[in-house]
């Protein structure tokens, strides 16, 4: 474009119509089945990219974001009110919330974030090109490596226990992993179930005195109410080791775990590609390979725990509370 050109085009923008000048401006829904700092960092994540990338809220950004507190209904709901207002993206973080929003948007493109088993959750039939409307980010865990953590950390142990929501699809395929796991390991799993957050406190009570430690996935329900586990384990001596790193900040003896924002800033890179013109289905879905060690020595000594000094070394961060 000459500078003639050019000069001449913005000359005219005093004079171009509020509809006009809307076009111009993308419009991105964002709902999030609970909030806790994981899913908080990760949706700061996705801001921060899209800006960087350009797309900046109040100035050619439209911002829209719901929380479902938890609830699969509220969530059904923002999901249907969502595609009603027809924006160029929905941004779905957590795998309930991904589901009701591929559900209800038959032509709005769905990006999903911290979801563990896309396949499994059949929000796509292949990980490569899915092809459709939606694609995104997944977290599956490395529980292998945690659970060589958990034996660093309690070198006795024989029996983990674990709790999570049976109404959740990617809890339902983690605890489903985690049993292979555990029997690789020469480890018994105990189970407690929840389906809302009012019960984490009695199931936690539950293990003790069956098991020598508890190993929490990212079940989403049990980490928006993690503080009434961390409260058993200090009360009986039962260390908490966690598979999410924010959960250290709250309590846990530690984590082997994902940077949420950092997975925020990758999904937010797919929504830039979207908006920018590319199609979702060939964007393949996208894991999560940086690992970080996060540790609270405060958290162990409050559960009885020695701490083996090499994995201060190993930590990325070491926090208190």
């Amino acid at each position: 474009m000459s500078k003639k050109l050019l000069v001449g085009l913005l000359s005219l923008l005093p004079f171009m119509s509020p509809a006009a000048l809307a076009a111009d401006e993308k419009f991105v829904a964002i709902t999030q089945i609970v909030e806790h700092p994981a899913l908080d960092a990760c949706r700061k994540g996705v801001q921060d990219e899209l800006a960087e990338r350009g797309f900046k809220v109040g100035e050619n950004l439209k911002w829209m974001y719901e929380s479902a507190q938890g609830n699969p209904t509220t969530a059904n709901q923002i999901a249907k009110k969502f595609a009603g207002e027809e924006p160029d993206v929905i941004v779905a973080i957590a795998t309930p919330s991904a589901i009701t929003a591929a559900a209800a948007a038959r032509n709005t493109p769905v990006v999903f974030s911290a979801v563990t088993d896309p396949l499994g959750a059949k929000l796509v039939k292949t990980l490569k090109k899915p092809g459709g409307k939606v694609t995104g980010t997944m977290d599956m865990l490395p529980i292998d490596k945690h659970l060589q953590l958990v034996k660093r950390i309690v070198p006795d142990v024989k029996t983990i226990g674990t709790i999570y929501n049976p109404g959740e699809a990617n809890s339902v395929s983690l605890v489903e992993r985690l049993k292979e796991e555990s029997a690789s390991a020469g480890l018994i799993l105990r189970e407690a179930a929840v389906t809302k957050s009012s019960e984490i406190l009695n199931a936690a009570r539950s293990l003790v005195g069956k098991v020598d430690a508890i190993y929490l996935l990212t079940d989403n329900t049990v980490i928006s109410g993690v503080e009434a586990v961390i409260k058993v384990g200090e009360q009986n001596k039962l260390p908490v080791i966690a598979a999410d790193t924010d959960t250290v900040t709250r309590g846990a003896i530690a984590a082997y775990g994902f940077n949420y924002y950092d997975v925020g800033r990758q999904t937010g890179g797919i929504v830039a590609d979207i908006l920018e013109g590319k199609a979702p289905g060939d964007i393949d879905v996208q894991g999560v390979e940086k690992l970080e060690l996060y540790l609270n020595p405060g958290a162990a000594e409050r559960m009885g725990v020695k701490l083996d000094p090499k994995l201060s070394e190993e930590a990325k961060e070491i926090v208190g509370g």
